[in-house]
């Protein structure tokens, strides 16, 4: 469960963060948000697949690490095996809040059951020096927060042309592994290609124009990444 309270030099001036990677600290996750902002990073390591809210009816992508809940393929032991980390996932246990009038600019909030804090001791990186003002890695943390924000506020615009141009189409996977048995993937999207080649001009310069086409076209690059992860997954259930 989470515990969210607003980051200030005084309550939290003593607290550190494990910036380490590991299944202990939360990394063991099957995926992670993931904004169109990112895509043309992201797609160089894993696959961009859509999904949908059933209760809100909003979209949203995220990058694939694996096929089952709580497989992380790119986890391994304390390392990260990506020189990518998503941002959604580079920023925790921090995030953005907002009054629930949005009266008042975001603020930056802390997860204070993440098992990322270290509430005592050396381990960890400090958010707070000596006279209560930020580290340098917690402005880092501050202004990959601010991008992350700009950037779901942004991706309203991209899942509406989404709609708008119809491209989304449902995607299953069989994989069959090395050791005989099937790991399924159902319940995501992913762009159609057949419709995205076959809008007409007047679309393609919508898309364009909104700047969303490199962002299509890294998500459609992305699925050449399944093959890599399914190469990960049979190394990890053959012990490799």
């Amino acid at each position: 469960m989470t515990q969210h309270q607003i980051l200030d030099s005084l309550t939290h001036r003593d607290l550190r963060v494990r910036t380490d990677s590991g299944a202990a600290l939360g990394d063991a996750v099957m995926a992670c948000l993931l904004m169109p902002a990112e895509f043309r990073q992201a797609q160089a390591h894993f696959p961009i697949l859509f999904r949908r809210d059933l209760e809100s009816g909003t979209w949203s992508a995220v990058a694939l690490f694996g096929f089952a809940n709580g497989e992380n393929l790119f986890l391994e032991d304390d390392h990260w095996d990506a020189s990518y980390k998503p941002l959604a996932q580079a920023v925790q246990p921090f995030l953005i809040g907002r009054s629930p009038d949005g009266s008042r600019p975001p603020q930056v909030h802390v997860d204070m059951a993440s098992p990322r804090l270290v509430h005592a001791g050396e381990e960890g990186v400090r958010l707070f020096d000596e006279t209560g003002q930020p580290t340098a890695w917690l402005d880092t943390i501050a202004q990959r927060l601010g991008d992350l924000d700009a950037a779901f506020v942004a991706s309203t615009d991209f899942f509406a042309a989404l709609e708008r141009h119809a491209l989304l189409e449902p995607f299953t996977l069989d994989v069959p592994l090395v050791d005989g048995t099937h790991n399924s993937l159902v319940g995501f999207h992913i762009i159609d290609e057949e419709r995205l080649r076959a809008l007409d001009a007047a679309a393609l310069d919508d898309l364009h124009r909104a700047g969303h086409l490199m962002a299509l076209f890294m998500a459609v690059a992305s699925i050449a990444q399944f093959t890599e992860l399914v190469a990960r997954k049979n190394r990890r259930v053959a012990g490799d």
